[in-house]
């Protein structure tokens, strides 16, 4: 320090406010390096905080919509209602129909029967959803199989009409020049559904041959015949190759488990052999699953809790029991199912479930589970009325 005080000495004034001025501004550089430096630390902090509350955004959406679409698989209405509430779909029918249209992880099943619902909302989603098929230039065959892979039809006849007509109504109107009328379109539609099903089930003995198709769409063109070259087309493609039918995705039923309400061992007793065997339960979607161990894809019981009531019981074996039980159908066995020893899915043959906890906490808890779980259909009470009404004046 004294050798560059001694060093300023021999300078003029002007020479030594220089060098101050050169060295003030050194520091005032080095300043502003060491904070840009603690600035762009921090703005790599914030950007790393802001990565990791994206990505725990992006995992609890993700999460979020399994969810969903495991309801609209088991209610479709219910997992729309959710997706919406959750603000994972927009409330409006283009963007319900290309969620369903898109599909990844949804039941066909599912797709086709919210679908075919006639409430004028559904009806608008259905047109939508429909709108999302390109189906210029292709032959009516080609054109079914593409529309018919995007979800199952339902079994509902009316479901099934209105379907068809959106279909028969897009399908004219991205090909103008090949029927007279929708209505045209919609005949000749069901005639090719027919006809793959004679053609292809085995239990069909007499398959149908060209002329008789022919014959069968006769005067359906406004009057008139369709031309024979486009039935000759239509019959050999679908002779040739059967419509697919689409299997619903996820056969498994692990993504059913996903998130259950409560979960854990209990042991029940049997129907016809009154031994008590410990099961894995599961509670979920309104029902109650039981499997033979925890690394089970399949549950080896099924019982739905529709109109069913929960309580608790004593039993001289076992302790912290309850039973479920249909309060209007006493002495009849509850609608449940289950597998057997050969695999095969049987109904269930029990007049009430009793089920054993391993606490008595445990047990108030499963019941308290269950009962937030079972649901009431007004008709099911309707119908068990008429029934007693007529067993009491069968027995007068």
């Amino acid at each position: 320090m004294e050798d560059n005080q001694q060093g300023l000495s021999d300078l003029n004034p002007q020479e030594q406010e220089e060098i101050q001025s050169v060295r003030l501004h050194k520091k005032e550089l080095l300043d502003d390096i060491q904070r840009l430096k603690m600035e762009i630390a921090t703005v790599i902090a914030e950007l790393g905080n802001f990565n990791y509350t994206e990505e725990s955004k992006t995992a609890e959406r993700d999460k979020l919509m399994s969810l969903g679409k495991k309801k609209f698989n088991m209610d479709p209405k219910k997992g729309i209602e959710y997706l919406i509430r959750n603000k994972l779909l927009c409330q409006n029918e283009e963007d319900i129909a290309k969620f369903l249209y898109k599909g990844e992880g949804l039941h066909k099943t599912a797709i086709g029967d919210y679908l075919g619902e006639r409430e004028p909302l559904y009806i608008r989603i259905l047109h939508s959803f429909v709108e999302l098929h390109e189906f210029s230039d292709l032959n009516l065959v080609q054109a079914l199989r593409q529309f018919l892979w995007s979800f199952r039809l339902p079994g509902e006849a009316q479901k099934i009409d209105r379907m068809m007509e959106a279909f028969a109504t897009r399908y004219c109107r991205c090909n103008k020049d090949v029927f007279q009328s929708t209505d045209t379109c919609y005949v000749l539609s069901f005639a090719v559904i027919m006809l793959n099903t004679s053609l292809h089930n085995p239990n069909v003995k007499e398959k149908p041959v060209l002329e008789r198709f022919v014959a069968m769409n006769r005067g359906i063109n406004n009057g008139g015949d369709l031309p024979l070259e486009l039935l000759r087309n239509l019959y050999e493609s679908i002779r040739s190759e059967p419509f697919k039918i689409p299997e619903d995705d996820g056969n498994d039923l692990t993504h059913t488990f996903f998130n259950p309400d409560r979960e854990g061992w209990l042991s029940k007793l049997g129907g016809r052999v009154k031994t008590w065997k410990r099961r894995w339960f599961i509670l979920t979607d309104n029902c109650l699953y039981y499997f033979e161990y925890t690394t089970d894809k399949e549950p080896r019981g099924i019982i739905p809790l529709e109109n069913l009531c929960v309580k608790v019981a004593e039993d001289s074996r076992k302790l912290n029991c309850f039973d479920l039980y249909s309060p209007n159908s006493k002495g009849h066995t509850i609608k449940a199912c289950k597998t057997d020893t050969d695999g095969r899915v049987v109904e269930g043959n029990h007049q009430f479930y009793r089920i054993s906890a391993p606490s008595r906490e445990q047990r108030d808890e499963w019941i308290k589970s269950i009962r937030a779980s079972i649901t009431r259909d007004p008709f099911y009470d309707m119908v068990a009325a008429r029934k007693k009404k007529l067993t009491d004046t069968k027995s007068n």
